[in-house]
Formats: C-alpha cells, structure tokens, sequence
C-alpha cells in the first residue's frame, strides 16, 4: 500500500508519500492549484507511485485541496496540521503555523484536535506580510531574519499591512537601520500570532510547522513571547502533509 499527503497552500505545495515508497518533495503552487496537483500526479508517477493503483490512498489538504481531483479525501488544515504535528512531536503539543494567506494555532490534547485559532481576514501575521516587508528592504526572507537578529527592534503598530509598509516607508526616510526595521517586521509578526493564542492554554511543547519552521530565530521569539518551548523540526514543513498521509492510512478508500 502507498499513502500519500498532500498539502497546496497558497504558496508552495508539499507532498508526503509512505508504504511501499518513501517519497517526500515540495514545489511552488504557482498561480493555479490545479496545475499544481497535475504536476504533482506527473512527479508521483515518476517517482514509481500511480494514483490509479487501487493499492494507493490520497488524502488532499490545505488552500488548493479542492484542486486535486484524484483525491480520495479531501481534510481540512486543521485536522491535518494536528495530526502531522502529532506523529512529528508527541500526542499533547501546540501547534504553530504561519502559511501564505494565513495563520493557525492548534491546541491538541492526547492526539486529538481540541482548539484553534486562525488569521484569515487579512495578511497581516502571516507569510505574505513578511514577503512584502522583506521586497520593501531589498532583501530575502533569509536575509530578513538574520537582519532582525541583530537589529533592535522598532515598532510597527499598524494592524493592516498596506499601512504597516507605510510606516516602513516612513522610517527608510528617517534613515533608520535595516537591520532595526527589519527586528520590527519579525517581532510585529511574532506578536500577531501571539495574539491569536489568546484563549488557548498552550502545553510546555509547540512546535512551528509551514514556511518558518526552518527558521531558528522565529521560534526562539515565539519561544520567549509564549513562555513555551517553540521547537523547529526538519519535516516541520511538511506537517500538513504528513498528516494527511496518515489520515490516508486511517480512512478506508472510497
């Protein structure tokens, strides 16, 4: 048997498949989720995984998950992120995940989803302010994090991204430090997503998952703003993913 996760979100789309095969890969989304999921069919079926076999199970996920068509179920993030976080750190574990077009949190109790919270009415608090931030500095998302490390933070108050770049635009003018600007950025992210922690009573464990789970710095904010232990996992990226991989194994094939 082969089990396979897939997770689109908006800005990059992740893949993990276990059985038979151990396949595990990430692409860009691009502009369509349909496309995307026909790639990723084509990338399976080179990698020696036809989704026609009736030996395989596919379980679609995340911003795109409609798209994929050959899907035997369709979950939604948040059932997949907690499960994923689940089988990568422990059955009681917060979940922190900062995507493209939104923000989650997820409380999960002996395994199971018990809480969430997530950010989906405006880019601020997410991947996309942090990608817009980092265009307006002339810099990468990498560089833009090793900028904040050793900035000294200035504040960005604003709560809507359009007028937080304003205020960016503002302080180049002043002529104030990159690297301080950008220590704003990360730490106005940061204290977003503390925000949606609000009325979620965290475990000592969370673990960051998505696009910033590689990043050590940003756990190492959240880890301090929290008063938890944020950790980053290698396959944090692929939470998602992961999940829906052993949902597939869990569910019966339609």
């Amino acid at each position: 048997m082969e089990y396979i996760g897939i997770d689109i979100g908006s800005t990059a789309a992740k893949v993990w498949a276990f059985g038979d095969k151990q396949v595990q890969f990430v692409q860009p989304t691009g502009w369509s989720s349909v496309e995307t999921s026909r790639d990723i069919k084509k990338r399976l079926l080179s990698e020696g995984i036809d989704i026609e076999d009736d030996d395989v199970r596919v379980v679609a996920t995340g911003y795109g998950r409609v798209a994929v068509d050959f899907a035997d179920f369709v979950i939604t993030e948040i059932t997949c992120h907690g499960r994923g976080a689940r089988e990568l750190a422990g059955d009681d574990v917060g979940v922190i995940d900062v995507g493209g077009q939104d923000t989650k949190v997820i409380l999960v109790e002996r395994g199971m989803v018990k809480d969430f919270q997530m950010n989906d009415k405006c880019s601020a608090g997410t991947g996309k302010f942090l990608e817009v931030m980092a265009n307006r500095l002339a810099v990468d998302m990498p560089s833009l994090f090793e900028l904040a490390k050793i900035g000294e933070k200035i504040s960005i108050s604003s709560l809507c991204t359009v007028f937080a770049e304003s205020e960016i635009i503002s302080y180049i003018g002043e002529g104030r430090p990159r690297e301080d600007i950008a220590a704003g950025v990360v730490d106005s992210v940061a204290n977003k997503v503390v925000g949606l922690t609000g009325r979620i009573d965290f475990p000592e464990t969370v673990i960051l998952t998505g696009g910033l789970s590689h990043v050590p710095y940003f756990a190492d904010v959240l880890s301090e703003k929290l008063d938890r232990h944020v950790i980053n996992h290698r396959h944090g990226q692929y939470a998602g993913a992961i999940g829906a991989a052993c949902l597939a194994k869990e569910k019966k094939k339609r």
